[in-house]
């Protein structure tokens, strides 16, 4: 029986999301033009930690933040019999001319991150749209879609799932591979 490995915990997960916010800072200065937006449901807490991280280290406290949900654009929608029920809307703002950051926790086959690009022309047309995630999984892409900040690369196999959890809902971060038995 194969088991699930450990990829990023403890104090690793706090360097990589504190690099990001680095990254971040060096390529976005005083965020004037910039707002962050986490993908519901499993990138908001990502996006709540990058934005609470880059407020301490740079003392803007005004930082645009939004949280989109993308249920009604994915293009699996309509294609089974379960019902979608989206998760709460949070974008009080245009996101015209602005440069988003679109936060996500893994980036597997790119379907998401594209139902995301379509969903966020609804709320204006961005000067730029930018891609931070915590985990990209390697060689696993179904679109030409790859990420601008990455936290963490790794190769996994397609049937193994990669897992985040975040010490808000599991009293500890971490990131780990399982492998998920063939039947």
């Amino acid at each position: 029986m194969m088991t699930e490995r450990i990829i990023l915990e403890k104090k690793q997960f706090q360097l990589t999301i504190d690099r990001l916010c680095y990254q971040l800072i060096e390529n976005h200065n005083d965020f004037s033009e910039t707002a962050l937006v986490g993908m519901q449901p499993r990138g908001i807490l990502l996006s709540r930690r990058i934005k609470a991280r880059l407020e301490e280290l740079t003392g803007i406290q005004n930082i645009l933040y939004g949280e989109l949900d993308i249920a009604f654009y994915r293009d699996d929608f309509r294609r089974g019999n379960e019902l979608i029920l989206p998760n709460e809307l949070k974008i009080h703002f245009s996101m015209s001319n602005k440069k988003i950051v679109l936060i996500d926790d893994v980036l597997y086959t790119g379907r998401t991150i594209r139902s995301a690009l379509d969903a966020i022309t609804d709320f204006g047309r961005p000067d730029k749209v930018e891609l931070l995630v915590l985990i990209d999984r390697l060689y696993s892409r179904q679109l030409p879609i790859q990420a601008d900040y990455k936290g963490l690369t790794v190769d996994t196999r397609a049937n193994d799932k990669v897992k985040v959890q975040w010490k808000e809902q599991h009293k500890k971060d971490v990131v780990y591979i399982l492998p998920v038995q063939e039947k």
